[in-house]
Parts: structure tokens; C-alpha cells; sequence
């Protein structure tokens, strides 16, 4: 009989999901918005990135951020970026201490592990990702560096829930053409989409069978930024890295 595989000695996955109290940031984008691009002042930010980096007791470089499309380009990398990696929606990498960063305030930040093989994503996963195949692209990517989908465990963090995402009815539909299960009924009774269940059904037929759902929906939750309840607002942060045991 053999023996089922074990994560490496040296390297453990660790995923951290952020919110919004402990900043420096003001109104509207209250307190610790990690995001550049909404309109917040840059020293607030990255007074709350260098928290970030302190708290999780890396170097700064060592964080890596996207610049974030809505489309299906991975990118994989070995160490430290000098800016936000362009048009990107998932990263992936293999090196220890390298922080993974994907931003969201209703989208879906999946984090990927294979802790078999010592690969990690962060993928930034909202309703036109769901629909163009952000998922499958970074389960590709991690697989060209020896991940395997069985020993793949997910975080789905938190995002719009189906009871509060409505959506005309084509919408629904062209993202159920790809997840059947994300198409669902608002508490209006309207067509509405839960991409976390749309995500988790991708991730079972891709032969991924341990999902972690993070249950709270930014749009219910004040402590989370919603774009969708706020309009303008700040942005929380999804983090995967291979901690050095």
C-alpha cells in the first residue's frame, strides 16, 4: 500500500484574509484599504501595506501586488516585482516568503495551495473572471510547476453572496454557461449569481476536493468594503505565501 503524500518539511501554505478596521486610511475608504486606485491618499496606503508586511514579518518587496483586469492572465513568479504586475489576475508562485496579494471588495479572492508539490495563487475571481476562466488558466499554471488538483486545497474568501448579487438575466446567464451553479434567486426572487458556488463547482470538475468558503458577504458586512453597497470605497486583501517552517 502506498503512502499518501505529504507536505514538504520546509515550506507550509498560510493564507490570511484582511478587512477593513486597523488603518490609517479616512473616509470613505475607512481604515485599512489596501488598494492604490480609489482615490486614497498614497501615504495612507502605504502606511497600511508596510502593516501588512510588518504583521506577516516580511520585507515589504516581498509583497507582490496585480493590477488587477477582470481578465485570465496568470503570471508566474520567482521573487520580488518592482510594481503591481500589469493586466493580471492571478499569481503564482513556488518561492518560500513571497507574499501573494489580490484585492477585492466584492469580487472573489481565491487562494490556491498545493502544499505537496510548494505551490501557491492568489487569484482575483469576480463575474467576468468566473466567465472568461480565470480559475482553470491558474490551476493550469500551478500544474506547469507540479501542483496536482488533488492536492489542491482552496479558500473561496469573502465576496457579494448570491442573495444580494442581482444581475439582468442574460448576465446570469452567459456565467452559468460556464458554472451552472452560480445562477441563483436574490431574497428579491430576481436573478441573481453566487460566485463562490460557481467557483467551488469549477474547482470539484477541475478534481479539487478541499474548498474552504469564508461565508461573509461584503455587501451585508460593514467591516468589509463592498463596492457594490458603497460605491466608492477601499479595497481588503486576500494573501497566500509559503511560510519557511
Amino acid at each position: 500500500m502506498s503512502t499518501p503524500p505529504t507536505a514538504s518539511s520546509s515550506v507550509r501554505p498560510r493564507r490570511v484574509v484582511t478587512d477593513r478596521r486597523g488603518g490609517r486610511s479616512l473616509p470613505p475608504y475607512d481604515s485599512f484599504n489596501l488598494g492604490t486606485h480609489v482615490g486614497d491618499d498614497p501615504a495612507a496606503v502605504a502606511a497600511n501595506r508596510t502593516r501588512v508586511a510588518r504583521e506577516l514579518a516580511v520585507g515589504e518587496d516581498r509583497l507582490v501586488w496585480m493590477d488587477q483586469v477582470h481578465g485570465t492572465q496568470v503570471a508566474i513568479v520567482e521573487g520580488p516585482q518592482d510594481g503591481p504586475l500589469p493586466g493580471t489576475d492571478a499569481v503564482v508562485t513556488t518561492t518560500p516568503g513571497l507574499v501573494l496579494c489580490v484585492l477585492v471588495a466584492d469580487c472573489v479572492p481565491v487562494l490556491l495551495a498545493d502544499p505537496v508539490a510548494g505551490v501557491v495563487a492568489a487569484v482575483h475571481a469576480g463575474r467576468e473572471g468566473v466567465r472568461r476562466g480565470v480559475l482553470p488558466a491558474t490551476l493550469s499554471a500551478m500544474a506547469s510547476l507540479g501542483a496536482r488538483a488533488r492536492h489542491v486545497t482552496a479558500l473561496l474568501g469573502p465576496a457579494v453572496c448570491g442573495a444580494c448579487y442581482e444581475v439582468p438575466e442574460a448576465m446570469q446567464a452567459e456565467v452559468a454557461a460556464v458554472a451552472p451553479a452560480a445562477a441563483v434567486r436574490t431574497r428579491r426572487g430576481t436573478p441573481g449569481l453566487d460566485l463562490r458556488t460557481g467557483l467551488a463547482e469549477t474547482l470539484a470538475r477541475a478534481g479539487v476536493t478541499e474548498v474552504v468558503h469564508d461565508p461573509r458577504c461584503t455587501v451585508e458586512d460593514r467591516q468589509l468594503f463592498s463596492h457594490r453597497r458603497d460605491g466608492v470605497t477601499g479595497r481588503q486583501a486576500g494573501l497566500v505565501w509559503l511560510d519557511p517552517a
